[in-house]
């Protein structure tokens, strides 16, 4: 009897990791840009194609990950910068986003775009922002896509921005972000 209700518990635990699992979908080469230019001066614009997302479409939350150093410049000594005075990515490396998409119905999703409120919190230079934007969802065939767009601020991240240059970066940068989902 013992063999049973252990064996029982199990099947049960594997069931319910099965239909949890069956909820996810991931996006290992997400894309996420930034641009702070200003006119009249060289652009300020980065890109990293390599961020990686999750979205469980069960609770509607979404989290993501991108590793400070994949952002690419034009100007490897625009880069530089970035990583060393700007950004210090040698002591934040990463930055995060989680939160939760409201209103959604993933079962009715189509080819036809769904705008979807999305709030929760990035976090960068060791400092975290609530942001609350909007994605455009859609299905096409196996793959959710959700590109959306939001503005912050470097000081909303305590990024110091030295005055010699302060006129050459923009106070609103502009993010954009475009995720392709696959179910896990």
């Amino acid at each position: 009897m013992k063999i049973q209700n252990t064996f029982f518990v199990l099947a049960l635990m594997l069931a319910q990791s099965f239909v949890s699992a069956q909820d996810k979908y991931v996006d290992k080469n997400g894309q996420v840009t930034f641009e702070a230019s200003e006119k009249l001066f060289e652009e300020v614009k980065a890109t990293n194609s390599s961020v990686t997302a999750i979205f469980d479409s069960g609770t509607l939350e979404i989290a993501s990950l991108a590793l400070v150093k994949g952002f690419t410049f034009k100007n490897s000594l625009m880069e530089e910068h970035f990583n060393e005075n700007y950004i210090e990515s040698e002591t934040y490396p990463k930055a995060t986003f989680k939160g939760n998409l409201k209103d959604l119905d993933v079962s009715s999703l189509s080819e036809e775009t769904t705008k979807v409120p999305v709030a929760g919190t990035l976090e960068l230079h060791g400092k975290g922002k609530q942001v609350n934007t909007e994605l455009d969802v859609k299905r096409v065939g196996d793959i959710i896509e959700m590109p959306g767009n939001f503005v912050v601020a470097p000081e909303d991240f305590d990024i110091e921005i030295p005055k010699i240059v302060a006129n050459k970066i923009a106070k609103q940068v502009q993010v954009a972000l475009h995720f392709k989902f696959q179910k896990r």
